[in-house]
């Protein structure tokens, strides 16, 4: 397992910033873009006007969000870089990295490729947007969602840009009648588990899990369950001991899986072996990618917490 210093902090960058908590400087999810005579005039996340002769076709990705959203409408072809953090699909591993490791991007490389747009999200600062607007490249900072309807938005914004818009409009149906099939069984459900979701716990004693205004928090309830981390007063915040073992989840769901973490090692950590979950060995690993990136994997992530609440 990697130290704490080194888990979380690639934890806040993937799951804090790209996933549930919009940071202040975001404001309404994107707006829809509006064609002119001489293109697109669109206004980004963070309230910028971009201007474009039309859709475009050389894309940079700064956010791994952004990058599963491109393939995801079938601009996958047209993306010729991506950040340091974008791994799906697999073949986006093969396009040359611009950076991003430690919020450093590499601008000459940038400026190399000669794209048409920068797709940015909103964990990029101004001080890294201005330097690419420096370069005299298009620079589009897609809003950082909070909800499902603000994932649907970011989706039907980037398929204007690319010129899949049509693509958009189907693949928002298709996930939103997903997403009604399971809010359709969950409302039959006869039990509502109390769930315990495990973002870093190289410290056992407090551990790193998701509060309310997470969409880790809002994905636990659509599925029906209960989150016991829904009263924090943080979106994400370390969970004492003493607090875990008195809320007694029903299931522990293991975000940090991909750095090691399994089942029989949850059980062998002090004090944790009265927990209900592990009791009933409902401590399961979960792929945290699914629910820490706003990009249309959520929907796989509503489905897969379901089945595993409710098999």
């Amino acid at each position: 397992m990697k130290p704490v210093s080194t888990l979380f902090a690639t934890l806040l960058c993937l799951s804090l910033l790209l996933a549930a908590c919009a940071p202040a400087a975001v404001l309404a999810p994107t707006a829809a873009p509006s064609p002119t005579a001489a293109g697109l005039v669109l206004t980004d996340g963070v309230g910028r006007q971009v201007s474009l002769r039309g859709p475009v076709s050389k894309i940079i990705s700064l956010a791994p969000s952004n990058t599963e959203i491109l393939y995801a409408l079938g601009a996958g072809p047209d993306v010729i870089g991506r950040d340091d953090f974008s791994d799906y699909p697999a073949e986006v591993k093969s396009l040359p990295s611009v950076g991003g490791n430690m919020s450093k991007y590499n601008l000459e490389e940038i400026a190399s490729l000669q794209p048409d747009l920068v797709l940015a999200a909103s964990l990029n600062t101004p001080e890294q947007i201005k330097s690419l607007e420096d370069l005299k490249l298009n620079v589009f900072v897609l809003a950082n969602p909070t909800t499902l309807d603000g994932l649907y938005a970011n989706l039907a914004t980037v398929g204007t840009l690319t010129g899949h818009a049509s693509d958009a409009s189907k693949l928002v149906d298709s996930l939103k009648q997903r997403v009604k099939v399971v809010s359709d069984a969950a409302n039959k459900v006869t039990s509502t588990p109390r769930v315990f979701y495990e973002l870093d716990a190289t410290d056992p004693s407090k551990p790193w899990t998701a509060g309310p205004g997470s969409f880790i928090d809002t994905l636990i309830k659509m599925a029906g369950s209960v989150n016991v981390a829904a009263a924090m007063k943080s979106d994400y915040a370390q969970f004492s001991q003493e607090d875990l073992i008195a809320a007694n989840p029903d299931v522990i769901l293991l975000g940090d899986a991909a750095y090691g973490v399994a089942p029989d090692q949850v059980a062998k950590r002090p004090g944790w072996g009265g927990i209900k979950a592990v009791q009933d060995n409902k401590v399961f690993t979960f792929d945290d990618n699914l629910v820490s990136r706003p990009g249309p994997r959520l929907v796989d992530g509503l489905e897969t917490i379901f089945k595993l609440l409710h098999p």
